[in-house]
């Protein structure tokens, strides 16, 4: 392999000939070999750089532009955007596991941008720190990228993926309107319940979730940058940091502003932590749908089979014709995944230390692998099982009509110990609870068929 030999401030590095870093990053290269090819830095913060050092550029630009002139501007804005369309993505080669602060990362997309805008102008124009970093210190750029990313991840990627499955429960519950069947409470029998009502639930968990995931959004929306270094604002200018937020929010479409305090933006990551608590909520009751869906499917013979759902693969490599409820167990796995990364999330923010947070890198990741997963998950589950959801009416009204808890009924007619009796006395002879009504004396046949409706019990 060629080489090529850039400078920092320690002195030479030998850096692969062709790639746009510079010295620092192949330094975090060669310091850091944890995971690599696995675990490195997110994508989306990779695009999220992309987008806040034009952003810096253009407020710098708009308050001193004797130092950020349009030609630097242009350069800048021109490598951000082959950034943002993934162009550039094999010259940020570095890991998670660096230091806590994500400096190195913030000097790779420095020294990138530099090095491209330099090769495509045919001349030194730019520098990574005094010009690509100008008004900027990695502890306000890293905390900047993760809110980027996370806001863009989640409205972008997972709202519109919700969105579809809260739909297919909506045109389920339509579809099996009137449709009644056996409710079950502890696993056990329970009074009857309408299919679409036993959906609507699962719908009026996913528009919750909704609700909290999108008020979590206002926390994300501010940007630490213009904190530079310890939340002073030293070396950037006045109104740097609104600035950059207002180019911030016209590259991306979204409200972002500038954080009133940069003391808290910089060492607090709270706001993440209030927000994967809104995911971890998602992921919870994905869990609890995705297993009553696949209870509520299980058999096709020995078990309630009062629903179908799509046969995408064989299920064994031994049992010939089985099918399994895949999609299901795929959405709970994630599911763990995501209450796992909350831990991570949790802890990775309570080591803010003075006036820095030095475990962002993985509290990013962790973050942003929620979001990938939950979108990913969510929108495989609706469109390979959700949407082929089919109700087993016949099975449904058998088991219906074959539970014990329809005594309840009676409550009103023959009081609770009496219909108590009537239960087990029938579970014992194994009778309906007609007969076993009948023959204790409690009611005659004929009155037992007229309040006897379980369809009413809805």
């Amino acid at each position: 392999m060629k080489y090529r030999v850039e400078y920092d401030s320690m002195g030479e590095v030998r850096v692969p000939e062709g790639k746009y870093w510079g010295a620092q990053t192949e330094r975090s290269r060669n310091n850091f070999p944890i995971g690599i090819n696995e675990e490195t830095m997110p994508k989306e913060i990779i695009h999220a750089f992309g987008i806040l050092k034009r952003a810096a550029a253009e407020a710098n630009f708009e308050l001193i532009p004797e130092r950020m002139t349009k030609e630097k501007l242009d350069a800048i804005s021109r490598v951000c955007g082959e950034i943002t369309a993934g162009e550039l993505s094999e010259h940020f080669p570095l890991v998670v596991w660096q230091t806590g602060s994500g400096t190195q990362s913030n000097m790779n997309a420095n020294e990138v941008i530099a090095n491209r805008a330099n090769g495509l102008a045919g001349k030194k124009l730019l520098h990574p720190n005094d010009d690509v970093n100008m008004s900027q210190s990695s502890n306000d750029t890293f905390p900047t990228a993760m809110h980027i990313s996370a806001v863009l991840s989640i409205e972008d990627r997972l709202l519109p993926a919700l969105d579809l499955l809260i739909n297919t429960f909506v045109r389920l519950e339509e579809e099996n309107a009137g449709v009644v069947k056996s409710g079950r409470t502890h696993l056990q029998d329970a009074t009857p319940i309408a299919f679409s009502q036993e959906i609507s639930g699962w719908r009026a968990s996913l528009e919750k979730d909704r609700k909290m995931i999108k008020s979590s959004l206002e926390g994300l929306y501010e940007l630490s940058l213009g904190g530079t270094a310890v939340g002073t604002g030293l070396n950037a200018p006045e109104g740097f940091g609104e600035a950059a937020a207002r180019a911030v929010a016209r590259l991306t479409g979204k409200p972002f502003v500038s954080a009133d305090n940069k003391f808290h933006s910089l060492t607090s990551k709270d706001e993440l932590v209030f927000a994967h608590g809104a995911l971890k909520a998602l992921a919870a009751d994905m869990m609890k749908i995705a297993n009553d869906i696949r209870w509520l499917a299980s058999g096709p013979r020995n078990g309630l089979a009062e629903i179908y759902i799509p046969e995408n693969e064989p299920g064994s490599s031994i049992m010939p014709g089985k099918v399994n409820p895949t999609q299901c167990e795929a959405v709970t796995m994630v599911a763990v995944q995501v209450m796992g990364n909350d831990a991570a999330v949790g802890i990775a923010a309570s080591q803010g230390n003075f006036e820095l947070n030095v475990f962002m890198p993985v509290c990013a990741y962790n973050f942003l692998q929620s979001v990938r997963l939950l979108a990913d998950a969510i929108r495989s589950f609706n469109d390979n099982c959700a949407s082929g959801i089919i109700a087993n009416r016949e099975k449904m009204r058998s088991n219906l009509y074959g539970s014990l808890m329809l005594v309840t009924a009676l409550n009103p007619h023959i009081g609770y110990e009496n219909a108590a009796k009537v239960a087990k006395l029938a579970y014992k002879e194994n009778i309906t609870l007609r007969e076993a009504c009948v023959r204790l004396g409690f009611m005659s046949a004929e009155k037992f068929d007229e309040i006897f409706r379980p369809e009413d019990m809805v």
